[in-house]
């Protein structure tokens, strides 16, 4: 599997993963506030860093406030959104550079195979912590390993 292609794959997990939290956050009776936010958070970064790549793209704070149901909307808007961005790629792309400004207003260039593989690790990330927190709250957190996502045959995208 070429880079590009794989690159695709993780993006289809990272949908799959977000969506199964974002679910299971609707089915609580009451989802813990803090699992809320940090999952608020992911979909916030992921359209910042869509914005920073793929300027006038829609942007939302880093920290959003966010219900659950409008955390689902945006994991499927999401979804939508970086497959149709990946489709345009070519493996040459990857090893391009893209010149933003973080949160903190400094000033990086970084390749792009980077920031698309940074997106996906901090989701992931933060997804873990949610689990964690779930749990604390007394709640059962949704199994979203990558391993177990293809062993189950999620990745089809």
């Amino acid at each position: 599997m070429e880079l590009l292609e794989y690159v695709r794959k993780l993006y289809v997990y990272d949908h799959w993963a977000n969506r199964e939290v974002a679910l299971a956050l609707q089915a609580a009776p009451q989802p813990a506030p803090r699992s809320v936010r940090l999952m608020a958070h992911v979909v916030g970064t992921e359209w910042t860093w869509r914005s920073r790549i793929l300027p006038g793209s829609k942007k939302i704070a880093v920290w959003p406030q966010l219900t659950v149901e409008q955390i689902s909307q945006e994991v499927e808007e999401l979804q939508l959104a970086w497959k149709n961005y990946l489709a345009t790629l070519t493996p040459a792309s990857l090893v391009e550079t893209a010149a933003y400004t973080n949160s903190k207003g400094e000033h990086f260039s970084s390749q792009m195979g980077d920031i698309l593989m940074h997106v996906v690790m901090h989701s992931a990330y933060h997804r873990g912590q949610t689990a964690a927190d779930m749990r604390a709250s007394g709640l059962e957190p949704v199994y979203t390993d990558f391993i177990h996502a293809v062993r189950q045959a999620r990745l089809i995208g």
